[in-house]
């Protein structure tokens, strides 16, 4: 009987990237503009970006592409009407990406889901060491790259857990906004190191 030993960082990079690939095919569906994997990672990110991170320039860092590339990627999905570009209140110079009612009919049709739906049938214990596995090879990535690393508020250093404030934007913050993607975030596990 042989020995299983424990796959190489690279088996496992192939497995991550064709897991990715796989996840985003099949995304046309009869009587739908056919989007390509950016234009749907852009459609996702908005829809789940919190207000502070709904801009071109926070999407492009998290989709790590120029911010020209996600512009034209932004600009596309305005045009199908997927996607409304709003001026923002305190910054005329600034412009909010808002989803549009059928940017939202778009994400029910989302090519995730089947890739959701599969890992959401993993044991709890498999499916808890993946997201923690895949959460720190994210942040190892993003420190060896100076990238910033997206996250949710409520899993963030800037908040203030008792009053659901944020000291980065001085808000307060929504319970959805708390769920939300932020350009700002900051490890909430790096509290003492920091």
């Amino acid at each position: 009987m042989t020995e299983k030993t424990a796959p190489q960082g690279t088996d496992i990079a192939d497995l991550i990237v064709h897991l990715a690939r796989m996840g985003q095919s099949c995304g046309h569906t009869e009587g739908t503009t056919p989007l390509t994997a950016a234009q749907w990672t852009a459609l996702r990110y908005f829809a789940r970006a919190n207000r502070f991170s709904r801009t071109p320039s926070a999407f492009s860092e998290f989709h790590a592409t120029t911010r020209g590339t996600a512009s034209q990627t932004v600009k596309s999905l305005v045009s199908m009407g997927l996607l409304a570009r709003q001026s923002h209140a305190s910054d005329g110079r600034s412009t909010l990406i808002e989803v549009t009612e059928a940017g939202h009919a778009q994400l029910l049709r989302d090519p995730l889901r089947d890739l959701r739906c599969v890992l959401a049938a993993l044991p709890d214990a498999s499916r808890m060491a993946l997201a923690s596995a895949l959460s720190q090879a994210v942040a190892d990535l993003a420190k060896l790259r100076a990238a910033p690393i997206f996250g949710t508020c409520g899993d963030c250093n800037h908040l203030d857990s008792n009053a659901s404030y944020c000291h980065c934007t001085q808000s307060l913050l929504t319970l959805p906004e708390m769920q939300s993607i932020c350009v700002d975030f900051q490890p909430a596990c790096t509290r003492n190191q920091t």
